[in-house]
């Protein structure tokens, strides 16, 4: 079922063609209902159906080098093909970053071409996260610049501690976002302040990243990851063809005129009338109940 436009409704039987190994046969199980995949510079967790991803560079702030965002394609590929992974949260280390940037030690001699592998492989990853058909959540514990910002921008939502601080400071090195920040940014809090942001490369903190509109929710720092996998695991316990539905018709119909994103939005609806979520959900609510949802 496609849009005027010719932009797709995913269908409930919709499969992917990527080709990653299963969670459940690439992870151990290292405590009871916790399982654990490793990685150089991430942390891999799956708990209650909610995967956490943590940057776990500290020395470097949590910086983002090659080998690092190729771990991320490949943990948020992992998160994609488990139907067992319902939400995703990613997160810094520490108590000083979450991502700090690119990491500038790496980046300081590329030339063009390399420079552009290196922001083509960045985008791949950050868009196949905010397209992932289950809902993601950035975790921000402290300084997320540059890259950081990107990588946020990329998740569904972004919940900070008090903390927290976000910046596109490329300017200040001679250079401009290349993971999508002067796109994302200007969708999230505007054209004028993203350009305010992206020209001058000042820092905001977390309760101004809040005022515009960047930032989601606020915890204090011992708070926010507690808070974050609270919220994850109401988010995991919804109906998931719902969630993958709404988070489609928002993402792709943004942009489009409005005839055509409301077309989009009820072929979505349309959908879920497939799906025996939809049928017990709307049985539990004429019985006063609360629904038993499945995922099917």
């Amino acid at each position: 079922m496609a849009s005027s436009l010719g932009i797709r409704c995913p269908k409930v039987d919709e499969k992917n063609n990527m080709h990653s190994e299963s969670f459940s046969e690439a992870s151990e199980e290292s405590e009871k209902g916790v399982h654990r995949m490793e990685f150089k510079n991430l942390l891999f967790e799956v708990e209650d159906g909610v995967a956490t991803i943590t940057f776990n560079r500290p020395k470097a702030l949590n910086a983002m080098n090659t080998e690092t965002m190729k771990e991320l394609m490949d943990a948020a590929t992992l998160c994609k093909n488990d139907d067992a992974i319902k939400v995703l949260i990613l997160t810094g280390s520490g108590e000083k970053a979450f991502v700090a940037g690119a990491d500038i030690s790496e980046m300081q001699n590329l030339r063009p071409k390399e420079a552009l592998a290196f922001m083509e492989l960045g985008n791949e990853t950050l868009r196949l996260i905010e397209t992932l058909p289950k809902p993601s959540i950035a975790a921000v514990n402290g300084f997320a610049l540059g890259g950081g910002t990107e990588i946020s921008m990329a998740c569904d939502m972004r919940f900070a501690s008090e903390t927290a601080r976000f910046g596109q400071p490329e300017i200040l090195i001679g250079l401009i976002p290349g993971w999508g920040g002067t796109q994302r940014l200007s969708r999230l809090v505007g054209m004028g302040r993203a350009k305010e942001l992206i020209m001058c490369g000042e820092q905001v903190d977390a309760k101004r990243a809040y005022d515009v509109g960047l930032v989601n929710r606020i915890f204090p720092l011992d708070q926010l990851l507690p808070e974050t996998k609270k919220f994850a695991r109401k988010l995991a316990g919804m109906p998931g063809f719902a969630l993958k539905m709404a988070k489609h018709s928002i993402n792709y119909g943004y942009d489009l005129a409005l005839d055509n994103g409301i077309r989009l939005e009820m072929e979505c609806c349309a959908q879920c009338f497939s799906t025996d979520d939809q049928k017990e959900g709307m049985k539990a609510f004429l019985e006063k109940r609360k629904p038993v949802y499945t995922g099917s």
